[in-house]
């Protein structure tokens, strides 16, 4: 009887090793899954890569119906990085950009840990996509220095996938290793921002257009679209120069950057190309319509005179613009050259503006 109990303990002892034995298997499954999240997070190389990461990568990972990023982005700088690094912020539609994160949800103005529980549309609608049907949900503050940067929230169809009896440490360890990539990202955009930044006008400079000029090339031969340039000169800026000072000649540079700026979209690259010049680079626009916005910004400079330190009366000044329109040649083009061509094109078609009087628009010869 007694060899009966001993096996029946046996027994009882070998289920219960067994049992521990697949629970830490699951556990160390589960914390080599989580580390290869936050790797793919900390290993992004853009922000455009990184917002993916948090977005699409994790809802697949996690299996999940929906999974989404809020920004507080109330100067909307995020945005303007990502233009620079040559995506769109529709890019992302899983990406919610934001004055303050704290305002979608009364779950995400608390203590700044993950909250995990019943989806309720009357606090998560404004957090996920209306057509996608969720039971539960986990939303994870993103803090920075005691400040709330935003939130990756997370839905689940299941009605056992979130809720408050769950663990949270892995999910608080995945918010803190997102906050800081998206810091650490953003920073990292800045700096190559301002590496591309000319520093009278604020503009992109000309190290900055030949990167995006490769990049809205290649996008050309993707999508089989046209790419028209711009290329601005301000008439007789050396006798402005002469007669009223640089500094005057400073103040012109900056406020024509301006006027140019009220003309063009979002996602036109706009560029200083030295000196006296600027370039401005249209996506998926041909010659009609950019010889269009050429001239509304011609007219935007001749209009109004410019207001300068140096000189009592406002500065009459005007500018002459070359237009040139590239279109996809097909995948064996060479990149590098067929985007020489289309500056040498532009500044062609603007050395004609010039020789026929200045102050007019030119569009170039079809090549």
């Amino acid at each position: 009887m007694r060899l009966v109990d001993d096996d029946g303990e046996l027994g009882a002892l070998r289920r219960q090793l067994a049992s521990l034995t697949e629970e830490a298997r699951r556990n160390e499954d589960a914390w080599q899954r989580a580390h290869r999240r936050e790797m793919a997070l900390l290993e992004a190389a853009t922000l455009g890569d990184l917002l993916e990461r948090l977005t699409e990568d994790l809802r697949v990972s996690y299996r999940l119906a929906a999974v989404t990023l809020v920004l507080a982005d109330p100067e909307h700088e995020v945005r303007h990085l990502l233009l620079g690094q040559g995506r769109r912020p529709a890019d992302y539609p899983a990406v919610l950009f934001v004055d303050s994160a704290q305002a979608l949800s009364p779950q995400l103005s608390g203590s700044g840990a993950p909250w995990l529980g019943p989806f309720t549309a009357a606090d998560h609608a404004l957090l996920f996509p209306a057509n996608v049907p969720l039971r539960t949900v986990a939303l994870l503050p993103l803090l920075r220095e005691g400040r709330m940067i935003g939130s990756v929230n997370m839905g689940s169809d299941r009605s056992d996938r979130f809720t408050d009896d769950h663990a949270t440490d892995f999910l608080r360890h995945l918010a803190v290793i997102a906050a800081f990539c998206l810091e650490n990202t953003v920073n990292r955009a800045r700096l190559v921002r301002n590496g591309f930044t000319d520093v009278l006008t604020g503009w992109r400079n000309r190290r900055y257009l030949q990167n995006r000029l490769r990049e809205e090339l290649a996008r050309c031969r993707r999508e089989g679209s046209a790419l028209t340039c711009l290329m601005i000169d301000v008439d007789h800026f050396k006798l402005i120069n002469d007669l009223h000072g640089h500094l005057a000649g400073d103040d012109v540079l900056r406020q024509i950057a301006r006027r140019i700026e009220g003309a063009i979209r979002g996602s036109d690259v706009a560029a200083r190309y030295g000196g006296e010049e600027f370039v401005i680079l249209l996506p998926g626009t041909g010659y009609d319509a950019g010889a269009a916005l050429a001239e509304r910004i011609r007219r935007a400079v001749a209009e109004k005179g410019f207001e300068t330190t140096s000189s009592a009366e406002p500065l009459l000044v005007t500018v002459s613009i070359g237009v040139a329109e590239h279109r996809a040649g097909g995948e064996t083009e060479d990149q590098a050259v067929a985007g020489v061509r289309l500056l040498a094109r532009a500044d062609v078609a603007l050395y004609a503006a010039k020789a026929g009087g200045r102050n007019r628009v030119t569009l170039a010869a079809n090549a």
